[in-house]
């Protein structure tokens, strides 16, 4: 390693290779690049002639360029775990020849639609499909309470391996790790033709209390700005902050209206804040403060150039957050979450039991069971033709926390380029689907 000779380049961008990664010498990032692609299943589009630059500096401007040298380079997407953990399935694989026809087939998603069913967290998030079923309950409703019990460590099968890939190295609540449980639910549910019934009568006041809370007004953020002005780094910083701190004022707000805000302690809910502060702020942008961030926000940010030095220096980090944050955008725009639902989430991501520093957990516990029923009560009477649709808007919790942990490790002056690059894209995906275009697409452009 210390001879400047025996340096090896990745073979994909030139960077410092790091090893034998799934069949070829490539570096971490390319690496952990074609990992999340085919994991994912995701489908990209070049902008251009399908034949853009690879290299350390130019790798993050075209996905559908840098997963196609991995294939052409040999890289063995067979060789990727199927439990999504790190490490080859088998060391001895290495690099494959595939056809072009084999090629096109992955890139345009075809290989994807063959393979086994998929799951509503499957490639792009805009599936309907049915959940499969992971044979864990012979009773009635999976309840919080057995999420938190002895079924930790119950096999989940379909869904083990896209779960530890989306939240690998991202530490999460027990209460979240066996989530899959409820599809069993779903599934068996979705055998029976949907009734329509009447909502529990403790539940309907509940989720109005929770209603009642949140602050629905218009965010009051200057964010216009006159035509043929050129914003730069520091000002879409600087209204990025103001954004966040305007947001961040508005939890605090709507802790103290909360119906259970006298049943804990200020200590308790200082620490709860502390914890998902970024989770609940994310969870309001895709949801009743959307269209002023994927419109007047998005268009902002339209009007910031970035650098050549910030584009080629945007990390891996990043890139990652990126996918991440446009995947879920789908997700909700799919789901079309209503005020009373995200009251309802916003309050149990908020009662996190399994944060540090926690006084009187088992009252924590009690809230979020009573509201997580709350919540699946409520969503079964208003969609009964749609059984999934309450473990489908939950699996959305988990997503949004690790969004949040992920969030932490992308430098400060990489923000400004990171939102325009992700609003850029939902704006970009709205206008597909209004057009009838395939919303799964990652429109890669020059910035």
């Amino acid at each position: 390693a210390d001879d400047p000779g025996d340096q090896r380049t990745c073979l994909i961008c030139g960077d410092r290779a790091t090893g034998l990664h799934y069949g070829i010498i490539s570096c971490e990032g390319c690496k952990g690049f074609f990992k999340r692609s085919i994991c994912n299943k995701r489908v990209y589009r070049c902008s251009r002639d399908k034949n853009c630059e690879m290299s350390r500096k130019q790798r993050n401007r075209c996905q559908y360029c840098r997963l196609l040298k991995c294939l052409q380079m040999g890289m063995n997407r067979k060789a990727i775990r199927e439990d999504g953990m790190p490490g080859g399935r088998n060391k001895s694989i290495g690099p494959v020849q595939i056809t072009e026809e084999e090629i096109e087939r992955i890139m345009s998603g075809q290989e994807f639609k063959e393979e086994a069913p998929e799951h509503p967290w499957g490639t792009n998030g805009d599936s309907d499909h049915s959940s499969p079923s992971n044979g864990a309950s012979e009773g009635n409703q999976p309840s919080p309470a057995s999420t938190l019990s002895s079924n930790r460590s119950a096999e989940m099968n379909g869904y083990t391996a896209a779960l530890r890939e989306q939240y690998i190295n991202t530490s999460m609540s027990p209460h979240y790790q066996l989530l899959p449980h409820l599809f069993s639910y779903a599934t068996q549910s979705s055998l029976l033709a949907p009734q329509p019934r009447a909502i529990y009568p403790q539940s309907h006041p509940l989720v109005m209390q929770l209603v009642a809370a949140e602050d629905l007004a218009p965010l009051a953020t200057p964010m216009l700005i006159e035509d043929g002005y050129k914003v730069t780094q520091v000002e879409l910083f600087a209204l990025l902050c103001r954004l966040a701190d305007e947001l961040l004022f508005r939890q605090i707000s709507w802790i103290k209206k909360l119906p259970f805000f006298c049943e804990l302690s200020i200590e308790d809910y200082t620490c709860l804040l502390s914890s998902t502060w970024q989770e609940l702020i994310l969870l309001s942008c895709f949801t009743i403060y959307s269209s002023q961030i994927f419109g007047e926000l998005a268009d902002v940010t339209a009007k910031y150039t970035p650098s050549d030095e910030e584009l080629q220096s945007f990390s891996e980090d990043g890139m990652e957050v990126m996918e991440r944050l446009i995947y879920l955008f789908r997700k909700f725009h799919q789901l079309k979450i209503s005020n009373e639902e995200y009251a309802c989430m916003k309050t149990i991501n908020f009662l996190n039991q399994d944060i540090r520093g926690l006084s009187n957990v088992s009252h924590l516990e009690q809230l979020n069971k009573r509201y997580w029923y709350v919540c699946q009560d409520y969503t079964e009477y208003k969609y009964p033709h749609q059984p999934k649709r309450f473990p489908e808007i939950m699996m959305c919790l988990p997503e949004i926390r690790c969004i949040a942990g992920k969030l932490v490790n992308v430098p400060l002056e990489q923000l400004p380029l990171l939102f325009k690059a992700v609003l850029h894209s939902c704006k970009s995906s709205l206008s597909s689907y209004r057009s009838g275009l395939s919303p799964c697409v990652t429109t890669s452009s020059g910035n």
